[in-house]
């Protein structure tokens, strides 16, 4: 029982902290936009959003025929809920990739699976990512954004509850390990790149304060985004992959 009551209290901990992260970041107009920009034109018309927590991507992606939108968290989707009423084209509910449960969203007929950010915090992440495969028909896609670097791995991703960073190998292995083509697989951020290693090497820093999320949505995003959609660059703080089902 005591193991059990520490388990819920991590979990209740880890869940508040997710939601003040996330409340954080959704002041980040620019850098959501960026997002936009670079994964809209990788999605088709019915798309299935894993772990959309409050909403913050969803907002986006709102013109689409349908969006499946899910999250583990359920005071994710309540929020979630909130800040979108009954949007017609619009479904959301506590789901879980990492379940076999999961599978059952094979009757919402995606065409597209987006995860932005969350294949980290799975510690099956191949498992994972075959699930979102199997729901997809042949040439479906999955559109991933994940943090780059093992080397970079600090206590924010720590706090986080991240089991890892990538590298453009361990992807593609991954991805073909599945049978998965790897349509597009590219670094973002590369500025960032700069701003993580500084946060986790040097100054120890346990969460992203709002003050650095501010400065980096007004004063980096908006030239470095289309810099870097003219030119990739060769590092960056996240991946973007785009696989797709044969």
């Amino acid at each position: 029982m005591k193991t059990q009551g520490r388990q819920l209290r991590l979990s209740l901990v880890s869940s508040h902290y997710n939601l003040l992260d996330q409340e954080r970041m959704s002041r980040a107009k620019n850098y959501f936009a960026w997002q936009a920009r670079l994964v809209r034109r990788e999605l088709g018309h019915r798309v299935l959003e894993v772990g959309c927590g409050i909403g913050n991507f969803t907002a986006l992606i709102r013109d689409r025929d349908a969006v499946m939108a899910i999250d583990i968290d359920p005071s994710c989707i309540s929020r979630l809920r909130f800040r979108f009423g009954n949007q017609a084209n619009l479904d959301s509910r506590v789901s879980d990739v990492a379940s076999e449960e999961f599978l059952e969203l094979k009757q919402f007929r995606a065409d597209s699976c987006i995860a932005l950010n969350v294949l980290e915090h799975i510690n099956d992440d191949r498992a994972a990512l075959a699930r979102m495969a199997a729901i997809l028909g042949p040439g479906g896609k999955i559109v991933l954004l994940v943090p780059a670097f093992p080397s970079l791995y600090g206590p924010i991703d720590r706090n986080l509850r991240h089991f890892r960073r990538y590298t453009p190998g361990s992807l593609r292995r991954m991805a073909d390990s599945i049978g998965l083509k790897v349509a597009k697989l590219h670094f973002v951020n590369s500025i960032g790149f700069f701003g993580w290693w500084w946060n986790a090497r040097i100054g120890k820093i346990e969460a992203q304060s709002e003050r650095q999320i501010g400065i980096f949505d007004r004063s980096i995003v908006p030239f470095m985004s289309r810099a870097e959609e003219l030119l990739s660059p060769p590092f960056g703080q996240s991946i973007l992959a785009v696989l797709r089902v044969p």
